[in-house]
């Protein structure tokens, strides 16, 4: 079964090919979208009739950067549920980890990856996006799409922090190179590849800015409570019961499979197949929620302890020393390097 995606992925559409001169109506016919669910946030829609819309478009207006030309017509809020949490992650980096582990609440056919350490271009991150259909399918619009709604909300999220130092796209350019290096701000490779957007590191590990960590901890509640977990491994689906019932009788091992439909042993055994264990998940996570309340938050020390299951604020304390060699108050002065994996 081919893959749906949200019919928010193509907001703008009608309105681009009016303001080109051309009636939307007869290619959104061709293939059985309907104008109006466009503007329906719940709508579904196939997403290889969503290709084929924007390819057979950007032949019938000769544009052929189609697809970068409707990005700009489209903001982060098209991702709907998704975009709550990707404004109020913390870090860029955690932004994207989220769109990994929650973009199939958008489409599960549309795929993005992260390599940390980019073999390509030195010194940066790359962020891949794609368009995941069988058979012979032109993606080019619709990749060019997701690519440049990446560089767009990327470029929001890091406000002044954003560097991209370069792109690459999985297809000859249909229009001139410099129009792509025009709209990404950045040089196009010369050798096609994949639909990646190489950042630098410290955009990656830049603020989101104006995060909210409840709003983000609500909308991501929100996501696993109406859609799941996807296809997520287990360790992702621990770690993501974690942050949300960290503090409560529900974050020990029995609780946190409960939630997960699973029997406790049958979740330790699924971690070891993945190389991993509740507890070290756990730590993790609390490493993690520590560094973001201390650094982010005007809690108290002792709110935070209690926020993550520790007994008293001296247990908070003694795991920052364990974890950072560092003590809670040392981390919320921020004049320490903080990482945490």
């Amino acid at each position: 079964m081919d893959p749906l995606v949200r019919a928010s992925g193509l907001r703008g559409y009608p309105a681009l090919m009016r303001n080109m001169g051309h009636d939307p109506i007869p290619l959104l016919r061709r293939y059985h979208i309907a104008e109006a669910s466009l503007d329906r946030d719940d709508t579904l829609i196939s997403l290889r009739s969503a290709t084929h819309l924007l390819e057979a478009s950007a032949e019938v207006t000769g544009c052929g950067d189609f697809g970068l030309r409707l990005s700009s017509h489209q903001s982060i809020d098209v991702l709907g549920p998704l975009s709550i949490v990707l404004r109020n992650a913390p870090t860029i980096r955690d932004a994207l980890n989220d769109v990994i582990r929650y973009l199939f609440v958008h489409s599960p056919g549309i795929i993005v990856s992260v390599n940390e350490r980019s073999p390509i271009v030195k010194n940066t991150v790359a962020v891949s996006v794609d368009v995941h259909l069988t058979g012979p399918v032109v993606t080019r619009q619709n990749s060019d799409l997701c690519l440049a709604d990446a560089h767009n909300f990327l470029r929001l999220f890091a406000g002044d922090k954003y560097d991209l130092r370069a792109v690459s796209i999985p297809h000859e350019p249909a229009v001139s190179r410099a129009v792509y290096e025009r709209f990404f701000g950045a040089r196009l490779l010369q050798e096609p590849g994949s639909a990646t957007l190489y950042i630098a590191r410290d955009t990656f590990a830049a603020n989101v800015q104006g995060a909210n960590a409840s709003f983000h901890q609500i909308a991501e509640d929100y996501i696993f409570r109406n859609f799941g977990a996807g296809e997520g491994s287990t360790s992702d689906r621990v770690r993501q019961v974690l942050r949300q019932t960290l503090g409560t009788s529900s974050s020990d091992k029995s609780g946190v499979a409960a939630l997960l439909a699973l029997h406790p042993r049958t979740l330790q055994r699924r971690l070891s197949e993945e190389g991993t264990n509740f507890e070290i998940l756990k730590d993790d996570v609390r490493k993690q929620l520590a560094v973001h309340y201390l650094q982010n938050t005007r809690l108290t020390i002792g709110q935070i302890s209690l926020m993550l299951g520790f007994p008293a604020q001296s247990a908070l304390s003694r795991a920052c020393r364990q974890w950072f060699e560092l003590t809670p108050s040392d981390i919320r002065g921020g004049n320490q390097q903080i990482r945490v994996q």
